[in-house]
């Protein structure tokens, strides 16, 4: 099957999940509010984006505007938590989330911040269909929320430029994840509403190192970001891998 004839018969939009967080879209910048684990780890996904970044692309890390001239796609980017660190990073930002209702909270907080953010109502579809590429492409805890992870990595992958990267976090299919992210994340601690979740679509590193790789990319580092209750606070660690893990992919220069 080619990625034109998945796009055309698998949607990666599930319009359930798109109201889910539609309703509660104003709590997007509340860090004790329901998106409070997004703003945990965020320092977390931004140091790992950063270090493949510069890998990647050859920059020094030291640098403030260390991804300046490099065009990036954050794809179901919500209220903007990672969209904006991202553009003060000095890479030219495209924010991309199929509700509309995101959106406009991901616009008004980047005007009051004055960060030049290209947010956009769209979806992966139309963006590739469009002809839409990147340097990087960042989808972050939004594979475990569409109906067909691995045509939405294929729609990604597509976006991509030769010699370009990917970024994906998510949550690992172990009895492990089903405990801690949603039997705990949202029956026991409440830190998100019931029904965020659903265990049969967290995705395996297998499996989206498969993904990857049917999609033209080179899977490259995966690393976990674990939480350590006793002190509250979350750690990367490249050996545990159980729940929630980020992974980067590369498209090949030529």
């Amino acid at each position: 099957m080619t990625e034109a004839s998945v796009r055309e018969r698998v949607s990666t939009v599930d319009e359930a999940e798109i109201a889910r967080f539609s309703a509660i879209a104003d709590q997007w910048w509340d860090p004790t509010g329901k998106f409070r684990p997004l703003h945990q780890i965020n320092p977390l996904r931004i140091a790992f984006i950063k270090e493949e970044i510069c890998r990647q692309f050859g920059r020094d890390p030291f640098h403030f505007d260390c991804i300046s001239g490099l065009r990036i796609l954050d794809i179901g980017c919500g209220g903007g938590l990672l969209t904006e660190p991202i553009a003060r990073l000095g890479g030219a930002v495209v924010g991309a989330d199929a509700s509309a209702t995101n959106i406009a909270v991901a616009k008004l907080h980047a005007e009051r911040a004055g960060l030049p953010i290209d947010y956009r109502a769209t979806t992966a579809e139309d963006l590739a269909a469009a002809g839409e590429r990147f340097d990087l492409v960042l989808a972050l805890e939004v594979v475990e929320h569409v109906p067909d992870p691995a045509a939405f990595i294929a729609l990604c992958a597509e976006l991509v430029n030769p010699g370009g990267l990917m970024v994906v976090s998510t949550i690992n299919r172990t009895m492990k994840a089903y405990a801690l992210a949603i039997v705990g994340a949202e029956y026991i601690l409440r830190w998100l509403p019931r029904g965020t979740h659903q265990w049969k679509r967290f995705v395996t590193p297998d499996e989206l190192t498969a993904a990857f790789a049917a999609g033209g990319l080179t899977p490259g580092r995966k690393t976990g970001m674990v939480y350590a209750p006793l002190g509250g606070f979350w750690r990367l660690n490249a050996a545990d891998t159980d729940v929630n893990y980020l992974m980067s992919a590369a498209r090949p220069a030529s």
